[in-house]
């Protein structure tokens, strides 16, 4: 049985269809219908059937699909079993700037003698992906719904709950407040061209927007956090929205206000995510630093998006 084929089929089962599957895994669409389809025949039934809105499982599939995510697992221990100590622990930071990549950082520093790979996956359910392929060892993200519904082997615990500031350069009516509540941004618009459609964080500012009747615009092309920051300089209506941990650096010659939200304090609630099978080098160690770091937020004094919860974090 070829584990190329396992891998497609096990794709296409989690993405519902053949392209994002093609996509996930880095091949065509045609390579991953013929490793589903040589599968099948290997097996002598039909694992998918197909729909309009992509392919869904047989009750073959179904049967199979458990087996099949176990054998990749087994592989995925095998190859750990022969890691060397010194291979980097491999860590989705989401994006450079923001608080997954300061808190990664501040780990280095308290441990420089773990070594580090940082990644840039697009978003939680790519590091989710990434996790259960072995590609990655531990993400920073935010969860919409418990891990664990997705597979039971993940594991995840809360590491921070970032307070949310809203940035408006010099000419804005609210430049030098010390700090803003959310409602008194209603008559400004907020400019977030990076909102990527079905994202973690597109979900956040979403309910965030509706729950204090916000405009959130998240048209236009995104040119990265620089062209974002001149627009805003340049404005004297348009605001942004940025975490207390993200990294800025100001546009040469503009002056930008970063100013916090409080009454409630708006807060985005990171996680870490592992998978209980998979203890690479260092792991244990990042667990135990970002779990003594963590503090739980007041309730009464921060808005959280809806399901969201933050227990108290459990040991590895």
């Amino acid at each position: 049985m070829n584990l190329e084929s396992v891998r497609a089929f096990v794709a296409v089962a989690e993405e519902g269809q053949f392209r994002h599957a093609a996509t996930r895994l880095g091949v065509t669409q045609q390579a991953v219908s013929k490793r589903v389809a040589a599968l099948e025949s290997h097996l002598g039934v039909a694992l998918f059937r197909r729909v309009p809105t992509g392919a869904v499982l047989t009750g073959q599939g179904e049967s199979f699909l458990p087996h099949a995510r176990a054998v990749l697992m087994a592989v995925r221990q095998a190859v750990a079993s022969v890691r060397i100590a010194g291979d980097p622990l491999r860590v989705d930071v989401l994006r450079s700037h923001l608080a997954s990549a300061e808190m990664l950082r501040d780990f280095h520093r308290a441990h420089p003698d773990i070594a580090l790979e940082s990644v840039t996956l697009a978003k939680a359910d790519a590091a989710v992906r990434a996790l259960l392929d072995g590609e990655i060892d531990v993400a920073f993200a935010y969860l919409r719904s418990p891990v664990e519904e997705r597979d039971p082997l993940l594991t995840s615990i809360p590491v921070y709950v970032e307070g949310l500031e809203v940035v408006v350069g010099a000419r804005h009516p609210l430049a030098g407040a010390e700090r803003l509540r959310p409602g008194d941004l209603g008559p400004f618009t907020a400019w977030m061209p990076g909102i990527v459609g079905g994202s973690e964080w597109g979900e956040f500012y979403r309910e965030f927007g509706e729950a204090f009747s916000l405009v959130i615009d998240s048209s236009g092309p995104n040119f990265g956090p620089e062209a974002l920051l001149e627009t805003i300089a340049a404005s004297n209506s348009l605001t942004t929205f940025v975490g207390q941990k993200t990294r800025l650096t100001w546009p040469e010659g503009e002056t930008l206000y970063r100013i916090p939200l409080v009454d409630p304090t708006p807060t985005y609630p990171w996680s870490l995510v592992w998978h209980s099978h998979n203890r690479p080098p260092g792991l244990r160690d990042l667990v135990a630093y970002v779990r003594a770091g963590f503090r739980p937020p007041g309730r009464a004094s921060v808005w959280l998006p809806g399901g969201a919860d933050v227990p108290a974090p459990q040991a590895l």
